[in-house]
């Protein structure tokens, strides 16, 4: 059943007063950043409101989380200003279509991924990359906001070129936009600091649209948002495109790996505060209803926003009627408090972007994975400066595929340890950690901890025959403890044959224990444990080692009874 459906099925009226005032603040919180967000992609202020609204309309249809709250996010909107890059900014109107075709398409990655079962494609943004890319993309969103700070404009990108091009415009710097924006980041501070129980943004927005209405701040040179639309878009789907498919296909693949990547730990972040399990496959759903029907409507990609279902979550909502009723607050907003929006100082704006970007900034998460891994911290560096450096859309790429190489590498070089019994004890115990444990005299078990594939199939080969030239000259029996190895392949097939052979030149014979059904049928299939000998090949380590206690008995009554 669509979950729509089934909270109204089951809706109970006790909730209603709930949800109404849930809805009411999630509409308060979110209403800046749907004005402001939109900025850092180029893109008119209108888009982030009907993002907001059908956005979250489409989630309460068929998302599986009743109090998860879509709308604009910061990484997504930053990658969707990287791939507008394309289209002329002096535009608008083809940047809004095109962004509007992304957030389609987004949807219909979600869905394909969902029925591909490819949620787990997001993992590849991993914790320490995404704390590093939000820090990263944190930086360039501060540097955006130089023009609507000083009223000076920017053409320069990067880190270090924009400061340079202001540096050269100095006498241009229109002093009473950089005196509200100052004084709004100021506020938005002290508020943050002293924990004022409304938020920030919502102040900022209510006293510059006062003050811009007091003082004429269009008069004073002064940007405005200017003009909004007083009504909602048509459903609609413009073609063609300002942009080529064939690169559209692929922007809106990097848009839907960053948005999808930072949903989820959102969402899952929410879940275990709220005390409710996150399906990703169950979220695609959910997401891709939220960026079709956002598309379809003049909006661009969304994903789960942090702000709104902090404030649903707070002020008690209880079912997904909070986020439509978030969306009717917003309706009425648009069409009749227009004129008011209209009036809303840009400088304000910036210092609301601003603030954002400070939120972002994870410098502590960046000092602990310094402290507990190195490599991971490597990755992190690697998500900050790769997309300040190569823009977001090649960062999130050299990102991606870093972590894959690490991957590889790691997968490369399993490693293998040597195992011995402890006197008394049951089973194998690693020599490297139990002290206690011995080397059982004439037998050598060594457990490889990882699979066994075509591109590691060497390097373990190699380990078996380097640690085979380390052992006594009396050892009768070399075992690989396969019970870590969950899958190998025809490679590593043909690979253990050939150790067996190596083995058999230094007078060892080769056995494996503990095989998952799998992989002894791909062995059995390829002939392997035919020419290992079954033998050879047994369930577990104990019964190799009671087969190995037999061996050594039956070569003693040999040499008692040559006969």
């Amino acid at each position: 059943m669509i979950p729509i459906f089934e909270t109204l099925r089951t809706y109970k009226s006790a909730n209603l007063g709930s949800d109404l005032s849930a809805g009411m603040a999630i509409a308060a919180v979110g209403l800046p950043s749907a004005i402001a967000y939109p900025a850092i992609a180029g893109l008119p202020p209108e888009t982030g409101l009907y993002a907001s609204i059908f956005a979250v309309i489409g989630y309460a249809i068929f998302g599986p989380s009743p109090r998860l709250i879509t709308g604009p996010d910061a990484a997504t909107m930053i990658m969707l200003g990287a791939v507008l890059a394309a289209v002329p900014e002096n535009a608008p109107g083809d940047r809004a279509i095109v962004a509007s075709a992304i957030a389609l398409l987004v949807g219909v990655y979600c869905l394909v991924a969902r029925l591909l079962r490819l949620d787990m494609v997001a993992s590849f943004l991993s914790r320490p990359i995404l704390t590093g890319f939000m820090t990263g993309i944190s930086l360039s969103i501060l540097i955006g906001q130089i023009g609507r700070f000083t009223g000076v404009k920017i053409e320069a990108d990067g880190l270090i070129r924009p400061i340079i091009e202001l540096l050269g415009k100095m006498p241009l710097v229109h002093l009473p936009s950089l005196a509200l924006a100052s004084a709004m980041l100021a506020l938005l501070m002290s508020v943050k600091r002293y924990r004022i129980p409304v938020p920030g943004p919502i102040i900022v927005v209510a006293l510059s649209v006062i003050l811009s209405i007091a003082f004429d701040f269009k008069g004073l040179g002064i940007k405005v948002v200017g003009d909004i639309p007083n009504s909602l878009p048509r459903l609609s789907f413009a073609w063609p495109l300002p942009i080529a498919f064939d690169e559209l296909l692929v922007s809106a693949l990097a848009v839907w790996l960053v948005s999808f990547s930072a949903g989820i730990v959102s969402a899952r972040a929410f879940g275990a505060s709220a005390g409710y399990r996150v399906d990703a496959g169950q979220e695609l759903r959910g997401f891709a209803g939220a960026n079709i029907a956002s598309g379809l409507f003049g909006g661009f990609p969304v994903t789960s926003s942090d702000s709104r279902t902090a404030i649903n979550l707070s002020v008690g909502g209880k079912t997904r009627l909070a986020g439509l009723a978030s969306a009717a607050v917003l309706v009425v907003i648009l069409v009749y408090l227009n004129e008011l929006l209209r009036l809303l100082p840009v400088p304000a704006l910036g210092a609301i972007l601003v603030a954002a970007a400070l939120s972002l900034m994870d410098f502590s998460g960046l000092r602990t994975l310094w402290r507990v891994s190195r490599s991971e911290f490597t990755f992190a560096l690697i998500g900050l400066v790769a997309p300040i450096i190569l823009g977001v859309l090649n960062g999130i790429i050299i990102a991606v595929g870093a972590t894959l190489a690490y991957l590889i590498y790691c997968s490369m070089s399993p490693r293998m340890v040597l195992l011995g019994r402890i006197d008394g004890e049951h089973g194998f115990h690693k020599l490297h950690r139990d002290l206690d444990a011995k080397v059982v005299p004439g037998l050598a078990v060594c457990l490889l901890q990882g699979n066994m594939l075509f591109f590691n199939s060497d390097a373990v080969r190699s380990k078996i025959e380097a640690i085979a030239d380390e052992l006594p000259k009396e050892t009768y029996w070399f075992i690989l403890d396969a019970g870590a190895m969950s899958r190998l392949d025809s490679t590593a097939a043909a690979t253990l044959v050939e150790i067996k052979g190596a083995l058999d030149d230094r007078g060892i014979r080769f056995g494996i224990a503990d095989l998952h059904n799998q992989c002894r049928q791909l062995l059995q299939s390829a002939g392997t444990i035919e020419t290992i000998g079954q033998d050879m090949v047994f369930d577990n380590v104990e019964d190799m080692y009671t087969a190995f206690q037999e061996y050594l008995r039956r070569e003693a009554h040999k040499k008692q009874d040559p006969h």
